[in-house]
């Protein structure tokens, strides 16, 4: 067989949104795109800001010979300076562009410092529910990935995480708002956190390092706000995007930061600068280095996502659904009414509603979906997820 033994066991792991999506189309096909409400697909479809259609307009109007040409591969100076003058607001700490480096997206910043960071056999945890692609993140660099569950509430527990902390671990990823269920962990967890992993860290004789996957931070709702982690932990790197705030995911354009007084912070930097270019990055894309760069402080209306955010909660309310209200991000994550999440998203399906089962997130027992949909479809919803909420219950 030609394709790999893991590549096809990785592929079963990471099918249940593509199932969805294609179940989507098949029910669209079948019964018309107006009957079916897809909540599958965690895709921005609001415009991306005037903002930026004025600067990708003047930027590409540059035809001066070297505008598309290789850059430093940890990207353009004056980028990583612009970008870092508005993290250093950010955090509360002084970054500056030497501290960071431009990535193909925030997945390319995680794959950059797992590459620079990992030892074959060394573990990275991961908190439950989190992002699918982690796993396989950790494994691309010989790595391998413990799994830790948040309360019920989805909060960070600290007695799993401390008994998760071994010998080998060597990280532990963060994300904040969260994908699936945005939450946002608040300061005084972050400090509890980071003196967490100083006292492990000292305890196995090992520098712990925490990544924040941070791509949400701009998508908060009812005047939440992200804590920094460069001022609850020294030995911190900031990842992230312009996926979601600019509503730019085929862009693939984001960064990575090293906390200014981070462990072997030289030697760090330009080992994650050698591996955006032999995992072949490269560089980050030249023409979004240089629109983002002039949009620091600019952002999609979160308003829109938290009026659908809103109407969700209401409907899933109203059905009887069990959940955590989302302070960010895109998703909410609802209980299951019956244990077999796999089973009730089918219960869903049959009244042309699509989610994904927890279980695609290392929560089983929960189902995902995403709000960056039309409010219409979301409104038209209520009935379908009343039916299978009253399904379920009477199987």
């Amino acid at each position: 067989m030609a394709v790999s033994e893991k590549m096809r066991n990785f592929a079963e792991q990471s099918s249940w949104i593509r199932k969805m999506f294609e179940e989507g189309a098949r029910l669209k096909a079948e019964h018309g795109q107006d009957k079916v409400f897809d909540f599958s697909l965690g895709n921005p479809d609001l415009p991306a800001p005037a903002e930026f259609d004025a600067a990708v307009c003047k930027i590409a109007a540059d035809t001066e010979a070297g505008a598309h040409a290789y850059m430093p591969n940890g990207g353009y100076p004056w980028v990583r300076d612009a970008v870092a003058a508005r993290m250093t607001k950010e955090q509360g700490v002084a970054v500056s562009g030497a501290d960071m480096l431009m990535t193909c997206g925030a997945a390319g910043a995680l794959n950059v410092s797992l590459k620079a960071l990992l030892n074959p056999g060394e573990e990275v945890i991961l908190l439950a529910p989190y992002f699918v692609e982690y796993n396989f993140y950790v494994d691309n660099h010989g790595g391998s990935s413990r799994v830790v569950p948040t309360d019920d509430r989805f909060n960070l527990d600290f007695d799993a995480i401390e008994g998760a902390i071994n010998e080998k671990t060597k990280a532990l990823i963060i994300n904040s708002p969260n994908n699936p269920t945005g939450q946002i962990y608040p300061h005084e967890d972050l400090l509890t956190l980071g003196k967490l992993l100083e006292k492990a860290g000292a305890r196995f004789g090992r520098t712990i390092y925490l990544l924040a996957d941070e791509p949400y931070r701009k998508i908060v709702f009812q005047g939440n706000s992200v804590p920094s982690i460069f001022t609850a932990y020294r030995n911190s790197l900031v990842l992230s995007s312009y996926s979601k705030d600019l509503s730019l995911p085929g862009e693939r354009i984001g960064y990575v930061a090293a906390h200014p007084e981070i462990q072997d912070k030289l030697q760090l930097l330009d080992a994650m600068t050698l591996a955006n270019r032999i995992l072949g990055f490269v560089n980050a894309p030249a023409l979004m280095q240089k629109v983002v760069a002039e949009l620091q402080d600019v952002s999609v209306d979160c308003s829109v996502y938290e009026k659908r955010r809103d109407i969700f909660c209401e409907i899933l309310t109203e059905a009887g659904f069990d959940f955590v209200a989302p302070k960010g991000a895109l998703y909410l994550f609802p209980k299951s009414p019956v244990d077999d999440d796999v089973r009730f998203c089918s219960i869903l399906q049959d009244n042309m509603i699509l989610a994904v089962p927890g279980r695609g997130f290392g929560t089983p027992g929960h189902f995902r979906l995403a709000f960056c949909t039309d409010e219409k479809v979301i409104r038209a919803s209520a009935q379908g997820f009343a039916a299978a909420f009253a399904a379920a219950r009477s199987d």
